[in-house]
């Protein structure tokens, strides 16, 4: 059994979306088709935006030049939520690949899901309060980007 296969049953078997998700047909590769509405997908717009204004939040408080926000309760969560959410995009990613999908929400998907922990890390990592806000800002914008891929209308291959 090779690896990816492997992978894919345990994530399937790990979310009753997912499994929802990786049991429709096949899509001809030459119609666009949205995924928006599957609950995989509607669910990391969820998520992500959810996110997003938490971030948006941050930057127009500015909690997170705070002493201790690195440490408290409420990044803790974040983290945690962000890390959820680079993996459910790593799995809407295999689940468009397992499909035979060529499309570039598949690819945008797994770009997605590594850039969430580098982002989360650059803040984590932000010296001052300058650093802090550029990272708040490339965060709440991947944020809206997985949003937006997920959402925007598909278009026919040129």
């Amino acid at each position: 059994m090779s690896c990816g296969i492997a992978l894919a049953v345990a994530l399937m078997l790990a979310d009753p979306a997912v499994a929802e998700a990786a049991a429709l047909p096949p899509v001809a590769p030459s119609a666009p088709v949205s995924v928006a509405q599957e609950p995989l997908f509607a669910d990391l717009v969820a998520r992500s935006g959810a996110l997003k204004s938490i971030v948006d939040g941050w930057m127009a408080s500015g909690e997170a030049d705070s002493s201790g926000f690195f440490t408290g309760a409420a990044w803790a969560a974040f983290k945690g939520q962000a890390t959820e959410l680079a993996q459910r995009d790593m799995q809407g990613h295999l689940i468009l690949k397992e499909r035979g999908t060529d499309n570039d929400l598949k690819c945008i998907l797994r770009g997605i899901s590594e850039d969430i922990p580098l982002k989360v890390a650059a803040l984590e990592a932000a010296a001052d309060a300058p650093a802090r806000k550029l990272a708040l800002d490339e965060l709440s914008y991947l944020l809206n980007d997985n949003s937006e891929v997920i959402t925007s209308p598909p278009q026919p291959e040129a």
